[in-house]
């Protein structure tokens, strides 16, 4: 159909000049962290593109990305800093200068350090320079930090990390080129995003290749799987165990692979009752050990002549029984209670469909292997001709970490990864430098003394390998106020960032006296259980004083936590300042080669607003804290952050930036600083990568080149095999502490957890605040974030609000069906805890027995810059309200955090709820619906538009001739810039 007349002419005069400047820096919409090219005339942006020449995302740019420029000029953004002059939660501020606000801070924070640092707590969320605000943290002296992570996917990075020495998304990669068999295990769109459309797209082209989804439900990357799993939510490591247990029976694993990168062959003592029954046989030299099969002895596992046996009870020169590691897994796993038949009906995945995987995953990864002709020698000198891998990919997110069994489902990945041979081989997971680290890393957690006016030396977030390394006092309670590290959490390698305003407000383990929060929204949507949330943040004492003291809150925007701060710093928003992604925090490498990358200021702020790093040195300063002013008490960065990225060294020779280092630039990974070195990263586009040679790009656990070049870039202390880990022996110790053994023993309350849950083997347990033999919450209730919105922020922007401005609550047909229900009706959706309303779709791509909805779209009246009439809160809702924070007491006694008891990681993906249609006298609005929210950022315009008042060129353009189908045509461009710009 033609819709353009041929006697109308097109007349059109491009702008003359699109952009004054163009700079490049790194996106801040997600974490994906894509470089992006920013045009801006008369100061003010214009146009936001990939960059084709950075290594994450190569040109590509997604929603998120190009909507910047909205998320910049956002009604939401906060103006000045404020001081709460009503009760919390009105709203009520009166603005203030910078020097009031930092001088208030400064007194607070100082008296707190005089006498117990210990009483700030520190918590930050979407923060993507966590080393630095780590590192501030410790100089402050207070052991209570911790980001998002513990709310987010600990459980993915505890389990690879304690596991294979890294983890999936940030810490590896699919190999795109070769695989040939990609699983995806609960992976959504919002994380990651470019890369893997990348990738899928490139497997898409061939052929060969084949993508299964297993996700409750179908959307994003699912869709578009040549076959999708639609798994009972929180059976995922059953479904593993069970391919597992396949792969066992037909003898299709990798012995090669085992015996040369794993610990299969190491000798385990089976002498139940004693201190070392379940930790590794080892000699006098501390190595493990294994039996040889050439020499019929036994010897040091870690010797490069070792031909081990991976089978057979063996007997050490004290009488001593042990086996070797895969043969208590064979034994494990052979358990019938694994079969298909067993575990069809838990998982909703039909026994044939789990046995037809299991032989794909074979026939892929032993007949259609990859050979890349390319030599290089292994940790132990053997020179092979060339790289041979098993085409299988496994990738997975947030969707089996949030469940209390996460935890042992991640692990249960890994293990099916090494049986087949499928680790950092070509076709495989990869991993991304600077992994993989030893498994797990070195690196314990700090904090087991805090004195006055004392700095902590060391990382506040580690990984213990023993009952010792737990923060704990001498009676055996928590030294960390969201107990992380004690026997309630002992593997919380991310801080329980759900757990903190309950204990802060129940004082528990002990009252805090001021809570520091930098990107969490903790009254909303990074809250389980909104409602008790806002009671912590709002009760008080007998007296009339606040339960929680002191609340100083640091954001960009207006969001709903705001108004229950007593002090608010204003942040800049992302393209206003200088950051740095670091490889001490969360890199951006590629499996290829590593990489970093920074921020730099594109526009000026036009408000009175701080970068907030800026800030935290200031406050340094201003509190003498060491490492941030000399002997005279002047600042060692008086740059601010842009001075602290370049010459601030964690450890001789390293900092926060690895390329350019040394004084003239000429140095990578380890160097002096180099005064040029920003200039340096600006005049490449913003970003430094550098790509491995050919020969280090593959089994980095056990190439030579690869480990001698991480020892020189100072991410290994040796460079020495990394070996895997099939049976993790620190959690055998915990256990062996459960059951009497050691000095350090956990409270009897607590030993019946510590000894179900710390398994050395992947074990599977039913998750859920509900157990399976209640029938009174059928359905398991879910979130997913769309592809172009990422938490609270997407929801704020005019651009992406055009796409999605509410959301539903999602069901199956059948379920549909059988609740009466039609396409719009409304339901309440009731929890255990409290009750929603929502307005349902229906669809076919989503597990029967599962509802789900879009994360984070539901606001609070007043909140973000959204007008009271927005549909966001008045037809959105969020799941939060249904989220117990607090499970009702169990075998322990006492009400424990609803999390995974291992990590701690929030369990809000075990939400268990069922439905009831509304009646038809109840408004169709979301409920609960809380009291408006008093804006504190620019008043909202009824249309918001961007670039209006810049001077290009005109675009002049003749109507369409068909005006009986657009209407009036002389109004239809301003129509639909209208349509297209509403905000509310």
């Amino acid at each position: 159909m033609k819709f353009w007349s041929s006697r109308s002419q097109e007349q059109v005069s491009l702008s003359s000049q699109v952009a004054d400047k163009v700079k490049t820096t790194t996106c801040y919409m997600c974490a994906c962290r894509c470089g992006i090219q920013v045009y801006v005339k008369e100061g003010k942006l214009r146009y936001i593109e990939g960059n084709p020449h950075h290594p994450v995302n190569k040109g590509v740019l997604c929603a998120k990305g190009s909507a910047g420029i909205m998320q910049h000029y956002s009604p939401a953004r906060l103006q000045k800093p404020l001081l709460r002059i009503g009760e919390r939660g009105e709203g009520r501020f009166r603005e203030i200068g910078w020097d009031e606000a930092l001088s208030l801070a400064t007194t607070w924070l100082a008296d707190i350090r005089a006498r117990d640092p210990s009483k700030l707590a520190f918590f930050t969320g979407r923060d993507q320079s966590q080393s630095f605000t780590g590192w501030w943290a410790g100089r402050f002296g207070t052991p209570n930090f911790a980001a998002h992570g513990g709310f987010c996917s600990v459980n993915i990075a505890a389990a690879g990390m304690y596991t294979i020495g890294g983890s999936f998304w940030e810490f590896g990669e699919v190999d795109w080129e070769h695989t040939r068999y990609l699983m995806m295990f609960g992976v959504a769109e919002d994380h990651d995003s470019n890369p893997i459309k990348i990738g899928l797209g490139s497997l898409r082209s061939k052929a060969q290749a084949k993508i299964v989804a297993i996700n409750p439900v179908r959307t994003g990357y699912a869709a578009i799987a040549d076959e999708w799993i639609g798994i009972r939510p929180g059976t995922d490591g059953l479904l593993i165990l069970s391919l597992i247990h396949e792969l066992l029976r037909a003898d299709k694993i990798d012995g090669e692979f085992l015996a040369r990168y794993t610990n299969a062959s190491w000798l385990v003592i089976d002498a139940p009752g004693t201190a070392r029954h379940g930790l590794f046989a080892r000699d006098n030299k501390g190595n493990p050990l294994c039996f040889d099969g050439r020499y019929k002895k036994i010897v040091s596992a870690l010797s490069p002549e070792a031909n081990p046996l991976l089978v057979g009870a063996r007997d050490l020169d004290d009488g001593t029984k042990v086996v070797p590691v895969f043969e208590l897994i064979a034994h494990r796993y052979l358990d019938p209670i694994y079969a298909p038949e067993q575990v069809a009906m838990q998982t909703g995945v039909p026994a044939a469909t789990i046995k037809r995987l299991a032989a794909e995953l074979a026939e892929v990864a032993f007949s259609k292997r990859v050979v890349l002709n390319v030599p290089w020698t292994d940790w132990a000198g053997r020179r092979h001709q060339q790289m041979i891998g098993r085409p299988i990919s496994i990738h997975a997110m947030r969707g089996i970490s949030a469940h209390a069994n996460g935890f042992d489902t991640c692990r249960g990945i890994h293990v099916l990864q090494m049986l087949l041979g499928a680790i950092d081989t070509p076709g495989s997971f990869r991993f991304k430098p600077p992994y993989p680290k030893a498994a797990p890393p070195g690196l314990k957690p700090v904090g087991q003394t805090v004195a006055s006016q004392t700095a902590i030396d060391g990382a506040l977030l580690g990984y213990p390998t023993d009952p010792a390394d737990l923060l704990i006092e001498d009676n055996g309670t928590a030294k960390r106020i969201d107990k992380a590290y004690s026997w309630e959490f002992p593997l919380a390698a991310h801080g329980l960032l759900h757990m903190l305003l309950h204990n802060a407000w129940a004082g528990d383990p002990y009252p805090i006296e001021c809570l520091f929060l930098y990107m969490a929204n903790m009254g909303w949507n990074s809250a389980m259980n909104i409602g008790n949330s806002i009671k912590y943040l709002t009760d008080k004492n007998s007296d009339g004083s606040y339960r929680i003291p002191k609340i100083i809150y640091v954001d960009a925007y207006n969001s709903e936590t705001v108004a229950y701060a007593d002090l608010v710093l204003p942040d800049t928003t992302y393209l206003e300042r200088w950051d740095c992604i670091s490889l001490l925090d969360r890199p951006i490498s590629c499996a290829d080669g590593p990489a970093d990358a920074i921020r730099q200021p594109v526009v000026t702020p036009d408000r009175d607003v701080r970068p907030f790093q800026d800030v935290l040195l200031d406050l340094g300063v201003r509190l003498k804290l060491p490492d941030m002013v000399d002997e005279k008490d002047q600042p060692l960065y008086p740059g601010g952050y842009a001075d602290y990225m370049v010459n601030h060294q964690r450890s001789p020779g390293i900092g926060p930036l690895a390329g350019w280092r040394g004084k003239e630039g000429q140095s990578v990974g380890i160097g002096a600083p180099n005064p040029q070195q920003l200039n340096r990263y600006v005049e490449n586009g913003c970003h430094w990568y550098q790509p491995l040679t050919p020969a280090q790009r593959y089994f980095k656990m056990g190439n030579a080149d690869y480990l001698t070049y991480a020892k020189q870039m100072g991410w290994l202390a040796k460079s020495e095999p990394l070996i895997l880990q099939l049976y993790v022996e620190p959690m055998q110790k915990f256990r062996l502490a459960a059951e009497g053994h050691g000095t350090v023993q956990p409270p009897d309350l607590l030993r019946g957890q510590v000894r179900k849950y710390f398994d050395p083997l992947p074990q599977w347990y039913p998750p859920g605040e509900i157990t399976s033999e209640d029938k009174a919450y059928p359905l398991h209730a879910i979130t997913q974030r769309p592809m172009h919105m990422y938490h609270s922020w997407g929801s704020q922007n005019a651009w992406l609000r055009q796409i999605t401005d509410r959301n539903y609550l999602f069901i199956h047909v059948d379920c549909a069906k059988a609740h009466n229900l039609s396409e719009g009706d409304w339901v309440w959706v009731i929890s255990p805890h409290g009750r929603i309303k929502a307005p349902i779709k229906t669809m076919h791509g989503v597990n029967p027995d599962t509802v789900w909805t879009w994360n984070a779209i539901g606001k609070r009246k007043g909140a973000w810059g959204l007008s009271l009439t927005a549909p966001e809160a008045n037809q959105g809702f969020v799941l939060n309200h249904l989220i117990a924070d607090l499970l009702p007491p169990r075998e322990h006694k006492t009400k424990i955090a609803n999390a995974d008891p291992i990590t701690g990681q929030a369990a809000w993906y075990d939400l268990k709820v069922r439905l009831e249609k509304c009646l038809p006298c109840e408004t169709k609005e979301g409920a609960p619906i809380l009291a408006p929210l008093q804006s504190n950022g620019t008043p909202s315009e009824k249309i918001l538009r961007q670039g209006a008042n810049i001077k290009d060129t005109p675009i002049n353009i003749s109507p369409p001739p068909f005006k009986e189908w657009i209407g009036n045509s002389d109004s239809y461009l301003e129509q639909k810039i209208l349509q297209e710009d509403r905000h509310d």
